[in-house]
This record gives structure tokens, C-alpha cells and sequence, in this order.
């Protein structure tokens, strides 16, 4: 669902570590309401470019614009959560002893603590945005088993239902298929797409399969920079991409 208004633009941005330069003059947009895959070989710069959009790490050069007038790099971590961007790391990070419907709880937007879980009954608002949570991220039968019972899969739905449950504007994804079945990696483009109806998404990934069933535009890093961006089908037979990255 796009609008044509920019959410988040990176413009000319570096960041170098101990003179390897992790971006070099990356510059990229999102549209509202998009999807984008991320690729690209190891070290091509993904992590450092959700690490410089979240505010973990400050670039050398160049700006992040998130909506018409804030320059992300200005802010800390904190602020910029505070805005709508959400970050979902490779592994899962969930409250393990807690049920799955206890850890949504604890993510809703407001003032929520662990002692605050001893305790916790969500107002009727608060049940029924649960309740959609958990019938989006699939875990609707699931609500009171304690999460390490869940499977890896599972887990990972259960963070994205958490960052879900923080309503954010933005959502960050890092691989989130790796370690999944087949049909845990089918239900899970099936969710991201489900989530992209509200939100936009950026999905780093390596599984070409996963990024070919979400149907969305893709940019290719390579060395810091973007070296290609279209479809699937566009990058995959771009020779450079073949060469750097598809090929090995």
C-alpha cells in the first residue's frame, strides 16, 4: 500500500569502522505503507543500516529523514523508538516463563513492567487488541502456554506480535526465517504481508525463496552501497548482483 509520501529517506549516509567503510554514501527511500527486502552478501552493510536507522549507531555523513522533518541522526535510541520504529532482531527475545498472551500485555503501549505481569489484567480495549495481536501472529490457541514451549517459528511470530503491540510506524525485520520450516517460513510472508497493511516494513533477509513470496521491491548492498533495486526477478538477473553475491 503505497501513497507516494516518503516515511524514511537515507541520504549520502557513511559510517566507517576502524577505516572500513561499512556504508559508503548509501542513499535510500521508503515510501508510506511499502514493503522493501533488503539483500545482500555479508558485510554489504544491512545490519550498519538498521543500526544508523534505530539510532545505534551515528553515521559519519550523510542524513536519515523519517517523515517530512526529523532527522533521525539527531536523536538517541530511545527517542527514536518513541517515534514508530520498531526493530525485530535475528533471534527472538521474548519473556520465556511468561504465557504468549502475558508477553503482548507487557508490550502494549503504556506503562508496562515485569512486576507489573504479576498482576495484569488488561481493560477491554487492551483484551481485544490482544486478541487481534495474537489472531495476526497465529497464536491465538497459544495465548496460555508459557513461551518456551513454543517452537522457534512460533517464537519469532510472538516478537512480532510484541513490536505489534508497540504500534509502530515503521518495523524493522532481520532475518526473521532463519532456523524455520518451510511451512513456518510460508505462514511467515504471509504475516509480514499481513502486517504491511498497517505498517511499513523492511525485511532483511538471505532466503531468496522467502523474499521471491513476498512480492515486493528489493535493494541489493554491496561494499556500503545500493547496487541494484526492482523486483525479484530484476535483481536476480542483474549481472552485478550474479556476480557478487548471487553467483558464490
Amino acid at each position: 500500500m503505497t501513497n507516494g509520501n516518503l516515511l524514511l529517506q537515507l541520504d549520502g549516509v557513511s559510517v566507517s569502522f576502524d577505516g572500513f567503510k561499512a556504508l559508503n554514501e548509501l542513499s535510500l527511500a521508503l515510501e508510506s505503507g511499502e514493503m522493501r527486502a533488503v539483500i545482500g552478501p555479508n558485510g554489504a552493510g544491512k545490519t550498519t543500516m538498521m543500526d544508523v536507522i534505530t539510532g545505534k549507531t551515528k553515521p559519519d555523513a550523510g542524513r536519515v529523514m523519517f517523515g517530512d522533518d526529523t532527522d533521525l541522526t539527531r536523536l538517541d535510541e530511545s527517542a527514536i523508538a518513541r517515534l514508530g520504529i520498531g526493530r525485530k532482531f535475528q533471534r527472538p527475545t521474548v519473556f520465556e516463563p511468561l504465557s504468549v498472551r502475558d508477553n503482548v500485555l507487557l508490550a502494549l503501549d503504556g506503562d508496562r513492567s515485569p512486576r507489573f505481569a504479576l498482576w495484569a489484567r488488561e481493560s477491554l480495549d487492551e483484551h481485544a487488541r490482544i486478541e487481534e495481536i495474537l489472531r495476526t501472529i497465529r497464536l491465538g490457541t497459544e495465548r496460555d502456554r508459557p513461551a518456551t514451549e513454543l517452537s522457534h517459528g512460533q517464537k519469532q511470530w510472538l516478537e512480532l506480535g510484541m513490536l505489534i503491540a508497540q504500534d509502530p510506524r515503521l518495523l524493522l525485520v532481520d532475518e526473521p526465517v532463519a532456523g524455520m520450516t518451510d511451512a513456518e517460513t510460508e505462514a511467515t510472508a504471509d504475516l509480514l504481508r499481513e502486517i504491511n497493511h498497517t505498517r511499513t516494513v523492511v525485511v532483511v533477509e538471505h532466503d531468496m525463496a522467502f523474499v521471491r513470496a513476498l512480492g515486493v521491491k528489493v535493494t541489493v548492498l554491496h561494499e556500503g552501497s545500493v547496487l541494484a533495486e526492482g523486483s525479484i526477478d530484476q535483481v536476480q538477473n542483474h549481472p552485478r548482483v550474479i556476480e557478487v553475491y548471487l553467483g558464490r
